[in-house]
Formats: C-alpha cells, sequence, structure tokens
C-alpha cells in the first residue's frame, strides 16, 4: 500500500513538471477551491467532539445545523448534494431545545460529532418530547449509513430502545469525525429537547425518572381507591367526580409523559398517541369544572362566572371531537384553550375567597402552583418562553399531586362543614322542642311527670312544620285560641304579625324549588331570633306565609319587631333576581287587641291579614300596622 502511495504521487509530481508554470497555478487554485468547497459542510457546522466532554449529558441544541422540507420530498442523499447541503444553516436561538411550533413541514438537523480519542465512544441521543410523529436517525456506517426510526407513529416494541421517551444509541468509532441526521416531522408542536447522553449516566438518570413516575401514579391510585370507597359509603356526587377527575388527570400525564404507548396498549395506534393528551386534557377540564361548579356553588356566589364556567364547560366538550376531525386546523388553538380555562378556575376561586366561600381557599391553594405549570408549558409550546421540557412536565406532576391532595381536604372540609349545620339544625330543633314542651307542661300541669314528657314528644311531632322546624298551621291554631283566652282572663293585649315572602313563586321559578326550600328556611331562622321569648311563638301558616304571636305586646312592640325582621333580611341580601330589590324581602301585616267576648281569635287574624294586604299594595318590603295604620317602607 505505502508502495502504491509512492507511485501515484511520482506520477503526479511527473504530470504537474509536464505542465507550464501557468498551467500549473490554475491546477493548484481549482484543487485548493474544490478542497474548500468539499470542506464547506463541515466547515457550515459546530463540531461536538465528545472525547473532550466532562459531563455526564449535554444539550444538542446549539450544535445543530437546520433545514426546513416544507415540501417533504428530501431524502438523505438530496440533502448531501452540495446544493442542497449549503442551505442548512447553524441554530442561532438561545435556550436547550429547538421550538418549530406547529408546522406542516419536516425538518432536517445535522449535528458534526468528533471523536479524537483512540476508543470507541457509545453515547445516547435523547429526545424527551413525546408528541413527535416521526423521527428518522442517520447514522454513518460500514456501508453509508444506517437509518433508524422512532416517534409514536413507530409502535413501542421496535423502537431502538424501549423508553417513555425517543432514545437513540449512538457508536462514534476512535478518530471519527462524522456527520448525523435527523428527519423529524409532527403534526403537534415541533419540540425537538435533543440531549447527548453519557451511557452510564443516562441509566441512573432513567432509572430515577421511572421511580418519579411510579410514585405520582402511585399516589394517584391511592387517591382514587380512597375516595372511591368514601363516595359508596356517603353516595356523595362531588366524590365521584373528584375520582373520575383523578383518574383522568392520571391518563393525562400517562400521555403528556409518554408512557402511553408503554403502558396503554391500544395506544399504538397513531390517532389514539396524537390527540390523546389533547382530549383527556379537556375532559379534565370538563370534570373540574363540573366539580368547581358544585363546591364552590357558583350558581348562586358568581352567577355571571357561572355562565362563562358552562361556556368553557361546552368548549371542552365540543374539543374532542374537532381534533378527530380537523386535528391540524384545532391543534393550534389547544394551548390557547388551556391558558384561558386556567385563568377562568383562577379567578372565579379567587372571588369565591374574597366573598369568603370556605371550599375556595383550597381550590386557590390547589390550582395556583398547577397553573403556574401549565402557564409555563402552554407558553413553551407556543414559542413564548424557552424553558426546560423536562422541568415543565415535573412541574405539572408536582401541581397535578398538589391539587389532588387539597381537593381531597376540600371535600373533608366541606363534609365536616355540613355535619356542623345538620348539628346545629338539629339543635335548633331541640330548642324548638323544648320550647313547645314548655307550653305543653304549662297546659297538662295536672298530669302525672311521666306522661307529660311522652305527651310533649307526640305533641312535638304533630305541631312542627317538616321543613322549616318551627311550629306548623296547628300548633298556630291552638296557642292563638289559648294565648287569647289567657289575655282575655288578664284584661292584656295580644300582638300578631302575618308575613308573606315577596314575590315567591317567581324566586321559585328562577332558583328552583330547592332553593326556594332553603329560602323559606332562612325566614324562619329570622323569625325565630327576633320573636324568642319563651311565651312567644313563630309559625309556618302556609305556603311563603308565617305568622308569630307575641302575648302582652302594643302596637309599638310588634311594629318595632317588625320592623326588626324586614331590617335583617336587608342585611342578609339573600340573591332574588326576580324582585325588584334584588335581595329577599317581606311584607308585614301586623295587630293588636284585647280579647273580649264579644271578639273571637279570628278577629285579630283578620286584621293582621287586611294589614299585609295593604302592605303588598304599597309596594311591598313593608311593614304595615293594623292597629294604628301606619307603614314603613325598607327600600
Amino acid at each position: 500500500m505505502p508502495e502504491n502511495k509512492h507511485r501515484k504521487c511520482t506520477f503526479a509530481m511527473f504530470f504537474l513538471q509536464s505542465l507550464n508554470g501557468a498551467t500549473q497555478i490554475r491546477l493548484i487554485f481549482f484543487f485548493i477551491l474544490w478542497c474548500l468547497l468539499s470542506n464547506s459542510v463541515f466547515a457550515a457546522d459546530k463540531m461536538l467532539d465528545v472525547s473532550q466532554l466532562n459531563q455526564p449529558t449535554v444539550s444538542l441544541s446549539e450544535y445543530f445545523s437546520i433545514l426546513e422540507d416544507s415540501d417533504k420530498t428530501l431524502t438523505l442523499a438530496n440533502i448531501q448534494t452540495s446544493e442542497i447541503s449549503e442551505r442548512f444553516q447553524l441554530n442561532e436561538t438561545l435556550g436547550n431545545y429547538l421550538n418549530f411550533h406547529y408546522t406542516s413541514s419536516a425538518y432536517w438537523l445535522r449535528l458534526h460529532l468528533k471523536n479524537s480519542s483512540d476508543k470507541p465512544s457509545v453515547w445516547m441521543l435523547e429526545i424527551p418530547y413525546p408528541p413527535l410523529a416521526n423521527i428518522a436517525f442517520y447514522q454513518p456506517s460500514g456501508q453509508g449509513y444506517q437509518t433508524i426510526h422512532s416517534g409514536y407513529s413507530v409502535p413501542f416494541a421496535q423502537r431502538p430502545y424501549r423508553n417513555r421517551f425517543f432514545v437513540l444509541p449512538i457508536s462514534i468509532p476512535a478518530y471519527a469525525n462524522q456527520l448525523v441526521y435527523l428527519r423529524i416531522e409532527t403534526p403537534n408542536a415541533m419540540i425537538i429537547p435533543a440531549k447527548l447522553w453519557q451511557q452510564n449516566a443516562f441509566y441512573e438518570h432513567e432509572r430515577t425518572d421511572y421511580i418519579i413516575q411510579a410514585l405520582y401514579f402511585g399516589m394517584v391510585i391511592a387517591m382514587v381507591l380512597y375516595n372511591l370507597l368514601i363516595f359508596t359509603i356517603l353516595r356523595d356526587v362531588n366524590y365521584l367526580l373528584y375520582v373520575i377527575f383523578s383518574c383522568l388527570s392520571a391518563l393525562s400525564m400517562i400521555f403528556y409523559s409518554g408512557l402511553s404507548s408503554e403502558l396503554l396498549p391500544w395506544s399504538d395506534s397513531t390517532l389514539g398517541t396524537k390527540i390523546g393528551a389533547s382530549t383527556t386534557a379537556a375532559w379534565l377540564f370538563v370534570i373540574f369544572l363540573l366539580f368547581m361548579r358544585r363546591m364552590l356553588s357558583t350558581s348562586i356566589i358568581v352567577p355571571k362566572l357561572d355562565y362563562l364556567l358552562k361556556l368553557f364547560i361546552g368548549i371542552n366538550i365540543a374539543l374532542p371531537f374537532f381534533l378527530v376531525l380537523l386535528f391540524e386546523q384545532v391543534i393550534k388553538y389547544r394551548s390557547i384553550i388551556v391558558l384561558i380555562s386556567s385563568l377562568l378556575i383562577l379567578v372565579v376561586s379567587l372571588i369565591c375567597a374574597l366573598k369568603r366561600q370556605r371550599s375556595a381557599y383550597f381550590f386557590m391553594a390547589a390550582f395556583s402552583f398547577l397553573f403556574l405549570a401549565i402557564t409555563l408549558s402552554a407558553l413553551s409550546t407556543l414559542s413564548t418562553l424557552q424553558l426546560d421540557i423536562s422541568d415543565t412536565e415535573i412541574a405539572i406532576q408536582f401541581g397535578s399531586a398538589l391539587e389532588m391532595l387539597l381537593l381531597a381536604f376540600a371535600l373533608a372540609d366541606r363534609y365536616k362543614t355540613i355535619r356542623q349545620e345538620k348539628e346545629h339544625a338539629q339543635q335548633l330543633l331541640v330548642e324548638t322542642l323544648k320550647s313547645s314542651e314548655q307550653l305543653l307542661e304549662m297546659r297538662v300541669a295536672e298530669r302525672t311527670a311521666e306522661l307529660q314528657i311522652a305527651n310533649c314528644k307526640l305533641e312535638a311531632l304533630s305541631m312542627t312544620d317538616g321543613l322549616t322546624g318551627i311550629a306548623n298551621r296547628r300548633c298556630f291554631d291552638e296557642v292563638l285560641k289559648s294565648e287569647w283566652f289567657r289575655a282575655e282572663r288578664q284584661n292584656q293585649p295580644l300582638a300578631l304579625g302575618m308575613l308573606d315572602v315577596d314575590w315567591f313563586k317567581k324566586y321559585n321559578d328562577y332558583y328552583g324549588h330547592q332553593m326556594g326550600d332553603e329560602c323559606l328556611q332562612n325566614v324562619a331562622k329570622v323569625l325565630t331570633t327576633h320573636v324568642c321569648r319563651a311565651s312567644d311563638l313563630v309559625a309556618r301558616y302556609g305556603g311563603e306565609e308565617f305568622v308569630f304571636i307575641i302575648p302582652a305586646a302594643d302596637d309599638a312592640r310588634v311594629l318595632h319587631v317588625a320592623q326588626k325582621i324586614c331590617e335583617t333580611f336587608k342585611k342578609l341580601a339573600l340573591a332574588h333576581e326576580a324582585s325588584m330589590f334584588g335581595y329577599v324581602t317581606v311584607s308585614i301585616g301586623v295587630a293588636t287587641i284585647i280579647p273580649d267576648k264579644g271578639l273571637s281569635p279570628e278577629t285579630l287574624i283578620k286584621n293582621a291579614d287586611m294589614a299585609l294586604y295593604r302592605a303588598k299594595e304599597q309596594g311591598r318590603n313593608t311593614v304595615i300596622c293594623a292597629g294604628i295604620d301606619i307603614g314603613k317602607r325598607h327600600d
């Protein structure tokens, strides 16, 4: 071999000497020019000498030369020609990954690798971004270039290295100086966070990464099973929504983290993987918004924003269908929809928290960190920010886990609150029963203590209104008759008030019967607050009408009590969109009388009823006293 080279050199020298001087100069010039052109490919690239790397991993973004293939027609042979090779441009953008946003083009990446050591070197090229459909890797081999295919369109079992991301082993011979190529094409956002890892360092990184994934999904499974058990016991729909939300969170993270091809056999389908993350994220927002509306009672606390919540529930329901039909046109707006939905959740939680809605504090704490992580991820996808893709994924997983944990606390706190309210209602009922028991003891003092207690319990059951917990019409009739005879004997006045909830039918039509029942319960609470002496009685007269009896009270006394009741409703400001006042109001008619043998209790009822009628005629939210024929409007 050295002899052949010597002969060739001797022949070349003889050939040059046979030429004249001008021809020799021209030939040498063209030879130098040819050498420069033949090496222009290497001159355009930033070379990476792997033997000089003293760190376990390096980002490849700054070493790539880039060529856009808008027609998707270029082959490896095409791009190696001098004409097309010159079109490669060195990446000049800052950041640790390439971001071509949503594009219909294919991109070629050229990487100039060198191994100046005397030993071959094995490295792992990792692209930790799952939504890349087709990745073709070309590396020099003995017979030209070896081609390796990856991406989510390649079944997991056929990938060159089985990992949740796309990993390509690279072997660089000793003293090698070679060009490797990547061709990437995807209908999703084209983000390429390529890294080069030392082999052992990558294995350690991979093991740690899978441990983190196992911890996250293990926590999700524990939360799902625990709250599913609570749902089977309590039958509370909120717990079911939470379980569905947690399952969708886990499924969304499976797609987002690239584990779908590994864990879900059906996700080897290109369609399933392509739209999986976007579809599950959309349904995740649907369930979360429904859960939020129930937990925060947004239809009552923030009714205008509640319409926006319903709108985005509809948008997120429709989004998966549009993704199936018009993926490339719709996927560009998915990040914007995610951003707006997240911002709406945060704003509603903040407003409800400012209005002292207890569960809103948990929602604020649960969603704040996740909102930040989602926002950063969406902005990275939209090319607005340059952040480490792995960091944003970990942040989203951490935020998701924190959110599920705090929402579980919110459910527990809600259950505790409901139990306390139930105990309070029971206490209020006990107090009402005690009041009725005292009245009954006064009437049947001659009976034995044992029979007295039994009769009190039976009497309480038959004379208490089931909805409001106060006395019913029957109890009222009996107490009025008894107090009438007592006042007649003692020659004392007897006061009666009749109260009607203004525009209550419209309230029922607008808010529904369940809210109407809650409104009547609130009215009963206000009445028992102001008509509270042992001898007084508050009763539900029928429908939205209530009555109260105040023995030994004159016009001024009963009018004062009625006005205090109206003022309390003004302070409570219970929302009533169908009312001209905007909140729940009442009209009250009161009357007093000193019973006489020529009169009957029906006379007192008639006078109070006529006063109530005049209160309604005068515009409602008014107190009219029949005794002195005056009224007071509480606008």
